[in-house]
């Protein structure tokens, strides 16, 4: 389904669909951009153990690049949560940031020989920077809604490409990675991170929450989530395919 096909309100998506949900109105709304994310090419040889580590070193320096707006996103969704439930899986989330998924960056640094100059203080791409810059305005800038209408897309997109891939190398039909082995951990603590069962349910939580939210905005304030939905879901496109635009050498 293309953008072109799905009612431009969701005050029509929701007449004409069973148990709409609000999130996946803005989910089909943001096609082709959300399929070209969720099964891009980047992420389907970082799965079958074909991603060369350069290219993938210079993804992980890009992604620690954006953590810090992430973790500040986050603490913008603990003001704004409206009861303490939401605010603690907000506190629960960030507590996982900054502890095993800042842990697993840093191991993973050090296991590719990565100087620390490099990843305490890494160059930005573009594409890195627009998306700091739209978390970043996004949370400023609005409140709830909005906030959810960056992070909702951001996780949502992990969760569903990290699933696929896992269900793949499950898969006792499936070829093994190309060279025989196993996945090195920093590939696969990497996938695993955002397939697990605690990650998939907060995804959904999160998906819940805008929901509610949404469905109960004005129209305007519609379209400005779903822009910002949309936004988000083309800069994970363009950050996946940026990612073996600047591939470096371990240690350089």
């Amino acid at each position: 389904m293309t953008e072109y096909s799905v009612p431009a309100t969701y005050e029509e998506y929701a007449a004409e669909t069973d148990e709409p949900r609000f999130t996946d109105w803005l989910r089909e709304r943001s096609e082709p951009d959300w399929t070209a994310a969720v099964e891009h090419p980047f992420t389907r040889a970082l799965g079958d153990g074909t991603l060369p580590t350069d290219v993938y070193v210079e993804y992980l320096l890009q992604d620690y690049a954006f953590l810090d707006e992430l973790v500040g996103t986050v603490g913008y969704a603990v003001g704004q949560a409206p009861d303490m439930a939401a605010t603690r899986r907000f506190v629960e989330f960030l507590r996982t940031i900054t502890d095993e998924e800042n842990d697993f960056f840093e191991r993973s640094f050090d296991a590719l020989e990565i100087p620390e100059s490099r990843w305490t203080d890494p160059d930005p791409t573009e594409t890195t920077a627009a998306f700091v810059d739209l978390l970043g305005r996004a949370a400023r800038e609005g409140d709830y809604a909005e906030t959810l209408a960056v992070l909702v897309p951001a996780e949502w997109i992990y969760e569903e490409w990290a699933t696929a891939v896992a269900a793949t190398a499950a898969d006792p039909g499936t070829e093994p990675p190309s060279d025989g082995a196993d996945l090195p951990f920093y590939y696969a603590e990497w996938i695993d991170l955002h397939a697990r069962e605690p990650f998939c349910e907060f995804v959904e939580w999160l998906r819940g929450e805008l929901d509610a939210v949404g469905s109960a905005l004005s129209p305007r304030r519609q379209r400005r989530v779903e822009r910002l939905f949309r936004r988000t879901v083309s800069l994970e496109v363009a950050f996946f395919d940026g990612a073996g635009a600047r591939g470096t050498t371990p240690g350089e």
